[in-house]
């Protein structure tokens, strides 16, 4: 990790349209540089005002890839679905929307670890930019605590996608997940985190201060990087 810096803003309103703006940015450079741009957005509630201000920003969407940084193991369409959050925003753009879940291994969460991993091997990379949500326990994408968290943050750095079973199971939403790895999204040109609250700021905190001993998959993931991250934190 090359450096970290914090964007401190009063509402989720102000901070959207800077985030929003930012992304942006890092589009037009891709496209400018190689053509197309490939990034990876987060699930959760919190990013919904940064993808609204995002459709208003002139982007062109059809030299864009957009792909969850993780997704629970359920039907496309399903309202507990990341890709179906991306279709809901960015359906109508034009943008080439990539799932990380394949409908037939909803029953089998490491078979559709290896799908998903097969699925991004035919894509570029790295990718151009990964923005990442983070949950009060420090989780980030799907990487939860677990018989699979070991392999989501120290596996193979050739894997960019596994299946995780999360253990204890999250009560909004029981179901295995797929996610990027933390080598995949360390790999990534830029790395941004969008977060809200007193909570979540102290989570990430004592976690960035751990860096590579921390026990919070944040602070794991964090310290992988090798770009410098930017900090999105609203009240």
């Amino acid at each position: 990790m090359d450096e970290v810096e914090w964007w401190e803003f009063d509402t989720p309103a102000e901070m959207a349209e800077q985030v929003a703006g930012d992304v942006a940015f890092v589009v037009e450079s891709a496209i400018e540089a190689h053509g197309g741009a490939r990034i990876a957005l987060t699930g959760g509630r919190t990013p919904d005002v940064v993808y609204e201000a995002l459709l208003k920003k002139e982007i062109d969407w059809s030299k864009v890839t957009l792909l969850p940084t993780d997704d629970r193991l359920v039907p496309l369409g399903d309202p507990l679905s990341n890709h179906a959050k991306l279709q809901h925003f960015f359906g109508k753009t034009g943008a080439e929307i990539v799932s990380l879940v394949d409908e037939a291994a909803l029953g089998n969460y490491q078979e559709a670890g290896r799908l998903g991993d097969e699925r991004l091997a035919r894509l570029e990379w790295p990718l151009d930019l990964v923005m990442l949500g983070v949950g009060s326990d420090g989780h980030t994408a799907s990487i939860l605590p677990g018989p699979d968290f070991d392999r989501a943050v120290a596996g193979p750095r050739e894997r960019r996608v596994v299946g995780v079973h999360p253990d204890p199971m999250p009560a909004d939403a029981p179901v295995d997940r797929v996610t990027l790895t933390a080598a995949a999204i360390a790999s990534a040109r830029a790395v941004m985190v969008v977060l809200t609250g007193d909570e979540k700021r102290a989570v990430v905190e004592k976690a960035i201060e751990a860096g590579p001993l921390s026990s919070t998959p944040i602070g794991r993931v964090v310290a992988e990087v090798d770009a410098s991250i930017d900090i999105f934190w609203s009240r």
